[in-house]
């Protein structure tokens, strides 16, 4: 498939997901308040991690915190949130399961060296693709494996070999597999400066030859390595969704979105040059209503959805 037909459809991934509802030390206390071109607004919608909120009761209860909020869609954990529980929950509340993370991706794993563990996460991920779309999601979120499996051609290898089993099945559901950049030890070098690029991300995903294979970027989870913005356009079109959080390089810590030192100027320049329109998910620490208001509100200033940029 040619590189245009793979654009078009990620591109369509995202409009359609969105039809359903300078210096690498600056930091984002000045970053954060530089003026938006508000192009993000209408074309980001705010999600998070099923997990993230911390109420009691029913899938029914939390879909109702997460929406009052502010949030316009919510991420499962599938195979294991029960689908019933969740087609309830969106029919009480209106609120959207845009995409699940896959269970078990970091324990189970693609670059196993064994055939038996990785028949497994095979197994695992295409349950989750089937899940996903009968509660109306379009992304499964996958971490492809981990380094200490084995050298890096062989985590490649593997990986590549198993997930392209699913693909059949994710093609004729017309379910993306978005593979999240994390602290795995693969594709980067966890010790290596703040210099690094998205190249490898870049030609992993582009092996798969598929417009059914994508990434959910996290922004604050690779902050650590290099410049995010210049990440998002090395990826652009790959694109298919967006995880957050904040981080510090100088405290070397995980912070609140909107905190620390991450160039969220530059990530919005970044979006807006690649056209970027879909899901944005929040993965850090939840909590009750206040907490969930919090986050979003967070997110409302990072990428310039209010009128204080």
């Amino acid at each position: 498939m040619s590189h245009g037909s793979r654009l078009s459809r990620r591109r369509f991934i995202q409009g359609t997901a969105g039809l359903a509802v300078a210096s690498p030390w600056l930091v984002n206390a000045t970053t954060a308040a530089e003026p938006s071109s508000g192009y993000l607004v209408g074309r980001l919608y705010k999600t998070l991690k099923i997990g993230m909120v911390k109420v009691d009761g029913s899938l029914t209860d939390k879909f109702m915190a997460a929406k009052a909020a502010g949030f316009q869609g919510i991420e499962l954990n599938l195979p294991g949130d029960s689908v019933e529980g969740a087609k309830a929950a969106i029919a009480a509340s209106g609120l959207i399961v845009d995409g699940s993370v896959c269970a078990g991706h970091w324990e189970v794993r693609h670059t196993d060296p064994s055939a038996e563990i990785r028949a497994k996460a095979l197994g695992i991920l295409k349950q989750a693709i089937r899940d996903t779309k009968a509660v109306g999601g379009n992304t499964v979120l996958l971490v492809v494996g981990h380094g200490k499996d084995g050298t890096e051609k062989e985590t490649w290898d593997r990986s590549i070999e198993n997930i392209s089993k699913a693909l059949p099945l994710a093609s004729e559901l017309g379910m993306s597999i978005a593979v999240e950049n994390v602290w795995n030890h693969f594709l980067y070098t966890h010790d290596g400066g703040h210099d690094q690029t998205a190249d490898k991300l870049v030609q992993y995903i582009d092996e798969f030859n598929s417009p059914w294979v994508g990434m959910q970027f996290d922004i604050g989870n690779h902050w650590k390595y290099g410049s995010m913005g210049d990440w998002i356009r090395a990826l652009g079109p790959r694109i298919v969704k967006l995880d957050l959080k904040g981080y510090s390089r100088q405290k070397n810590a995980w912070a609140k979105i909107g905190e620390g030192d991450l160039d969220w100027a530059d990530v919005r320049r970044a979006l807006e040059e690649i056209q970027y329109t879909g899901w944005a998910a929040a993965e850090v620490g939840g909590g009750g209503p206040e907490r969930l208001k919090e986050i979003s509100d967070n997110m409302d200033r990072v990428f310039g959805l209010t009128t204080n940029g």
